[in-house]
């Protein structure tokens, strides 16, 4: 909890990343600002492509962070055959359909292959370790030669939380570095999204992408929020509304948008009222004669813990990527590019912004601060 003129009180600092495969990019740029500023991560949740940026980040020392994301993001790019600056809208276009084609059939260096002539492809049985269209065995390779996860799994690393589902029971799971080690294995199964990618079999039980469930994974924080106020940097890549579909492209990304957008305000609203029964909660007790306290009053008192703000800074990843459905597929290297550069751009904004400096009202639980340029530049929740 550094302490600097962003952070004057030490607050801790948690980044949430959520699923979006080449979209993620855009979280790359976001933790470069917060790097910059020295508003490093003292706690990352991430799901799927968040969880792969989450684990690159808390898998190597401060120094390394930066490095080793932008070595990521340079070996899963698809090099483009045209200066993407130098051609029209409609060839930019062209160009990127040809290029997320070529991630179908070929796949992507460092990530994924396809498996060729594979059963499952003709709706015949296989191991449920290969019951999908590509392999992720790069992606394991990848993260062993870009993460140490030595370092990721000891105390001077920021705690790590990636989220996956149980494929036969269903239920959503966070594997924890503070309560368990955390392997390559954990990070794959975030991000293994059927029936492209196998489920990953860990301590015997099966894991696909934790977007299934829940593609933000907010909640695991709400749940283990410690005690004193916390600034969140939640980073949002798909976009929650948007017109009416009029095309088929269009209605597939629509889709694609509702079902992976934030379900963050059901969380925040119950959260808010939680905390609220909290603080009615010690008001009450405290109005009580000392007579009729007892030590198990008191321990249940401490256990609510003491009155908190949890200020979250939303970061949307806003582009329109000309509503094509295949845009999380989309890695073509001056898209990659663009989006890191807005990524970085958002943050900036919203770190001249500092909404989390003012002061908020007494028993405030959430302030949630939108980037300058989006909503309304902050939210409370009483």
């Amino acid at each position: 909890m550094a302490r600097n003129s962003l952070n004057p009180q030490g607050l801790r600092v948690v980044l949430v990343l959520q699923g979006g495969g080449a979209l993620g990019a855009y979280q790359a740029g976001v933790y470069q600002a917060l790097h910059e500023h020295a508003l490093v991560p003292d706690w990352i949740a991430g799901t799927s492509i968040g969880a792969i940026n989450a684990a690159l980040i808390s898998g190597n020392a401060r120094s390394r962070c930066l490095s080793q994301l932008t070595r990521f993001w340079e070996r899963v790019a698809h090099s483009d055959c045209v200066d993407m600056e130098a051609v029209g809208d409609n060839q930019r276009r062209a160009h990127i359909r040809l290029n997320t084609m070529e991630t179908v059939v070929r796949g992507v260096e460092g990530f994924f292959v396809p498996r060729g002539a594979s059963a499952f492809a003709f709706g015949m049985p296989v191991a449920p370790e290969n019951a999908s269209f590509y392999d992720t065995e790069p992606l394991e390779a990848t993260l062993r030669e870009l993460v140490d996860f030595d370092f990721m799994n000891t105390e001077p690393a920021p705690r790590l939380t990636i989220s996956a589902v149980n494929v036969t029971s269903g239920q959503l799971v966070h594997f924890d570095s503070r309560r368990q080690r955390i392997g390559p294995e954990h990070v794959r199964a975030s991000g293994s999204l059927p029936p492209g990618f196998p489920p990953v079999r860990i301590d015997g039980e099966l894991y696909w992408d934790g977007g299934l469930y829940s593609n933000t994974p907010l909640e695991a924080v709400l749940d283990e929020l410690p005690l004193g106020d916390t600034l969140c940097f939640m980073v949002d890549l798909w976009s929650p509304a948007g017109a009416a579909p009029m095309t088929y492209e269009e209605v597939r990304t629509r889709q694609k948008d509702v079902t992976y957008a934030s379900r963050t305000e059901r969380h925040l609203a119950d959260y808010a009222r939680v905390h609220a029964l909290q603080s009615r909660l010690r008001e009450l007790y405290d109005r009580l004669p000392p007579e009729l306290r007892t030590c198990e009053d008191e321990r249940a008192m401490l256990a609510l813990g003491c009155g908190s703000v949890l200020h979250i800074v939303r970061l949307r990843y806003a582009g329109h990527d000309w509503h094509m459905a295949s845009k999380d597929i989309n890695f073509s290297k001056g898209s990659i590019e663009w989006r890191w550069d807005q990524g970085y751009a958002d943050t900036q904004r919203a770190l001249r912004h500092a909404g989390w400096l003012s002061g908020v009202p007494a028993d405030t639980a959430v302030v949630v601060h939108e980037t300058p340029g989006h909503d309304a530049s902050a939210r409370q929740a009483d």
